[in-house]
């Protein structure tokens, strides 16, 4: 397996629970460049997936750009308006630069995982999605900015027909599509054992939630499961690129 990985990394505030990850990105078996980018954090406080929308043009630099104000975050307590901000930062940066360039739209989906304390803030924005693995069980803990999501929400769509719909990849939210930028979060309690898993739509196009939990259990390591992760959707034929970060918490206090 040929990687092709776009990552970054910053130092921040040690957390009670000692956080071990890692990210692995690949192009996949069809485009020719990969548009995704990721953030890995040394100290385990931050994590990001940023996911270049190819359609819009540019999306590589619009991705970089976000993990690019994630990783501007001052090394002090990050809370959750912080994280916010950061998102909102690269939502004005990507128009800035898209209107220079003469760009007539640009854009990236992104997840981003703040874990301070026994606790993850998840910020997101389109339909780059986290888990938590807890105990051999996957939860999903964000809900895709999509048009599919909105008609299974109202009851005109079965999550079994999303693949088949002609709108299935459309977003309804993405950094640098419009002046204005909505941000969801949610926060989520951590125990030693937890795993949190990010990733772009590229993996959970074209591997099952049951398989990323077999995937990211039959493994000892944060990096094994991103390989393992990766490996399974290149599998499938991975149309899309794939990119992953696999965080494990452990009960060990942080020097």
């Amino acid at each position: 397996m040929t990687q092709d990985s776009r990552d970054g990394s910053s130092t921040r505030v040690p957390n009670r629970l000692r956080p071990e990850g890692a990210g692995l990105s690949h192009t996949g078996q069809v485009r020719n460049s990969n548009e995704d980018a990721l953030l890995t954090d040394p100290s385990g406080t931050l994590w990001a997936v940023a996911d270049g929308m190819g359609g819009y043009g540019h999306g590589d630099v619009a991705a970089d750009m976000v993990i690019e104000q994630l990783a501007m975050l001052p090394h002090t307590p990050i809370s959750c308006a912080h994280l916010v901000g950061a998102l909102q930062e690269a939502n004005s940066a990507i128009r800035r630069w898209a209107a220079s360039a003469n760009v007539e739209q640009m854009g990236a989906t992104a997840v981003a995982a703040l874990v301070e304390g026994q606790a993850a803030t998840i910020a997101w924005v389109g339909d780059s999605r986290a888990y938590r693995l807890r105990g051999g069980e996957l939860s999903q803990l964000t809900r895709d900015h999509s048009v599919v999501q909105e008609l299974i929400d109202g009851g005109h769509l079965t999550p079994a027909a999303v693949w088949q719909h002609p709108q299935a990849h459309v977003v309804t939210r993405a950094i640098g599509a419009g002046d204005r930028l909505d941000v969801e979060t949610t926060e989520v309690a951590l125990e030693p054992g937890d795993v949190l898993i990010l990733c772009s739509d590229g993996l959970t196009d074209c591997v099952a939630e049951a398989e990323i939990t077999s995937c990211v259990k039959s493994v000892s390591t944060p990096e094994a499961a991103c390989r393992r992760l990766i490996a399974a959707a290149l599998d499938r034929g991975a149309p899309d690129n794939v990119s992953v970060v696999v965080v494990r918490i452990d009960g060990a206090a942080a020097p």
